[in-house]
Order: structure tokens, then sequence, then C-alpha cells
């Protein structure tokens, strides 16, 4: 860790410690997937220092916005901001960290100097934290195993320690699980929504929802199609569920002209359903309603690739 200790300057200081993060630690596994599936930047959960809630921002590959392509750009974001009374203003100093796996201590960077958390300027940090090529380099300790842990103290006028953390693990080499729903008698259908049976795709439980006549007065002329977690009560807060998807009505005359649609999203307990509420339109799909309703029924496919989890550490 030699080649990363400065000279203090503008305020930073460079050090190292055996002294793990007081306030968050945050774990990610298979490190590498971030920048294959485009998470630039992956925004950790909320946690608490100070009394007041923040996050951490890592830029896998640099954050292009700041022209910077050769290091891990690391920030530290205040959130929940809307509870905070007319021109509050926040300063801070912090210290964020990356451990040396091999040495077992921390490289750190502080902002000694402190620095004005306000609405205008909700984030503060370091757009070149470590150069990519170090952090890469497994001899030096920050990437083992595709698997790197990150970390954050903040000390306002009063600090409270709240010892919380998440894990996020990324799935290398993600296996995606179909499902089809075939829907009878479609064309008589009075339910608003209709579920379909859950299914099992990357540890998790999901069902298909839809709604033939569309979901709200705006989407009256619309089929409405979505995924959800079936159980979504099951997850904990600070569970979040990165997945990739494609919903299909199939053609099940020609078996070559679905409607599909696809997105990446992350599910939580309380964000649990995404989907379309204007998939397609219904002129269009009682128009071609000899391709997608034989005998009367209707067939839906979910297809779903779970690319990571975040858990509490």
């Amino acid at each position: 860790m030699a080649d990363l200790i400065l000279p203090e300057q503008d305020g930073v200081s460079r050090s190292i410690s055996d002294t793990p993060p007081n306030h968050y630690t945050m774990k990610i596994q298979n490190f590498s997937q971030l920048a294959k599936n485009k998470i630039e930047p992956y925004h950790s959960n909320d946690f608490e220092a100070g009394g007041y809630k923040w996050k951490l921002l890592v830029y896998p590959n640099g954050n292009k916005d700041k022209g910077i392509t050769d290091h891990i750009s690391l920030y530290l974001a205040i959130t929940q901001v809307e509870s905070l009374l007319p021109g509050w203003e926040i300063r801070a100093t912090f210290r964020l960290f990356l451990l040396d796996q091999n040495e077992d201590n921390y490289f750190i960077l502080e902002d000694i100097a402190g620095k004005r958390f306000r609405r205008m300027k909700l984030e503060w940090g370091f757009n070149k934290f470590v150069p990519l090529t170090i952090f890469n380099d497994p001899e030096k300790g920050y990437l083992v195993n595709d698997t790197c842990m990150f970390g954050a103290d903040i000390y306002i006028t009063r600090e409270r320690h709240t010892g919380k953390g998440e894990n996020l693990s990324m799935i290398k080499d993600a296996i995606s699980y179909k499902h089809t729903w075939n829907i009878n008698n479609f064309s008589t259908l009075t339910n608003e929504c209709l579920d379909s049976e859950p299914f099992s795709a990357g540890n998790q439980t999901w069902k298909m929802q839809i709604y033939p006549k569309g979901k709200g007065s705006e989407s009256s002329n619309f089929i409405s199609l979505y995924l959800a977690l079936a159980e979504p009560e099951k997850l904990s807060p600070s569970t979040k569920i990165y997945a990739e998807f494609t919903l299909r009505i199939l053609d099940r005359y020609y078996g070559c002209y679905d409607l599909h649609a696809t997105v990446n999203h992350w599910f939580t307990a309380i964000n649990c359903v995404r989907g379309w509420p204007k998939f397609v339109s219904v002129g269009y799909f009682n128009g071609q309603s000899a391709r997608f309703l034989v005998k009367n029924t209707c067939s839906v496919e979910a297809e779903v690739t779970v690319h990571g989890i975040t858990n509490a550490l």
C-alpha cells in the first residue's frame, strides 16, 4: 500500500489503518459485473451517521462525466433531505475506506477540511480514489477473487455510531429463467387484474400480472403487463434484487411475431412491480387475434435474469 501514500494536499490526507469503518461497510462480490451490467454508479443503501442519512456511490471504471477513466471514483451523498428544514446545510468531514485483503488493513482518503452538504450540492468525494491499475492488481489486495470492500466514516458536530452495512453480490454468468402462462377464455375475462401462478427465477419467487383492459384510465385502450415479486413482504427493507427481464405475448399461430419488451430494474419490498401500462393497444391485439388467441387462449412468457442481490451485512 506504500505506493498509495501521497503527501496531504487540498485538504485531503491519505493514510493506512487497521481500524475498520465505524459507520458503514459495503462488500461487493463479482465486482466486474457492475460495469458489465452498466451499473455505473452503484448506489449503496442509505445508512445513518450524525443523525442524517447517507449513501456511497462507486463508479467501477471512473466517473466519465468528470473525465475519469483510469481510477475508481468514490463519493458520499446525503439522502432523505426532504424532511430537512428549508435552507439546511450540513458541514461534515469524512473518511472513505478500501480494504487491503492481503494485509488486513485499510487505505483511507480523508477530507480533513470538511465539505458543505446542501440542497445544491448533495455529494462530495474523490474523482480519483484509487488507480484502476493498482485496484485490479491482485497482489495489492484490493480486489481479490473479484471481491472488494469499501467503507465510510462521517463526522459532524456530534457523531453517532450505527454499525450497519450491506453486501452486494453480483452474479457472474447469471442464468435466465423462462415461465409461460396460458390464460384461458381471454376475450371474456372480467377481472381488472389477473396474476399468474408464482414461479422461481434466480432464487426468488415471481409472478406476472396482466390488466386486459389496462391499468388506470390513461391506459384503458391498452393491455398492461407487469412482472412482480410474489412475496415482497418476506424481503428485509435492505434487500435489493437487480433483474433484467423480458415479457412476451406469444404468437401462438405463426410462432414468430411475439410482442415483447425488456427492462432492468432494482426490485425491493416496496418497489416490487415493474412493467408497461401500455404494453400493446387493445385495437392491435384484437386485430391480430388470430396470432395471439388460439381457442381463446393467450400465452404470456416471462424471461428473468437476476444479476445481483444486496442484503444487510
